[in-house]
């Protein structure tokens, strides 16, 4: 597993919890932007990687598509475990 290189940014409250997340689910990130891209996000690599660093901000879309794709609550993205 990865590394993050860069330390969270404060844009987003998400992002952590959907990174820690995806990778419980052993979802690497590719595989996550094809399935929100399924859900009509068009996001690239660079910007899904900015907001799980939390360095960009997440759109109500972006929200509901990550919690779809993670089969999880909206609610659960926002609660630090």
């Amino acid at each position: 597993m990865k590394l993050r290189k860069r330390e969270y940014g404060n844009c987003n409250l998400i992002g952590k919890n959907v990174e820690k997340m995806r990778k419980e689910k052993g979802i690497n990130q590719k595989d996550f932007i094809a399935r929100l891209q399924i859900l009509g996000v068009d996001v690239n690599p660079t910007s899904y990687s900015k907001l799980e660093g939390q360095i960009r901000i997440a759109t109500d879309k972006e929200v509901y598509a990550i919690a779809k794709a993670l089969n999880v609550s909206i609610e659960e993205l926002f609660i630090a475990k």
